[in-house]
């Protein structure tokens, strides 16, 4: 079993192996539930950076995507 220090300002590492087995890295959330004197550390959301590729972006400027989107709704500014 793998253990870690608490640091002063209430900080801790999670062991390399740990990490490892979750599949988490920096950026990610870790959602902490106490039971008892029991708790158990689950991951709760993943970094934004870890999503990349997960959106298609097509061609296009965004200039042109922000001023059709003005005239789809009726605020079209010059």
């Amino acid at each position: 079993m793998t253990k870690s220090i608490i640091t002063s300002k209430g900080q801790t590492t999670v062991p390399a192996e740990v990490r490892r087995m979750l599949g988490v890295g920096s950026g990610d959330a870790l959602q902490w539930e106490v039971e008892g004197n029991t708790v158990r550390i689950t991951v709760a959301d993943r970094g934004f950076l870890r999503r990349q590729g997960a959106l298609a972006v097509g061609r296009g400027s965004s200039v042109d995507d922000v001023r059709q989107a003005r005239e789809l709704r009726g605020t079209e500014l010059s």
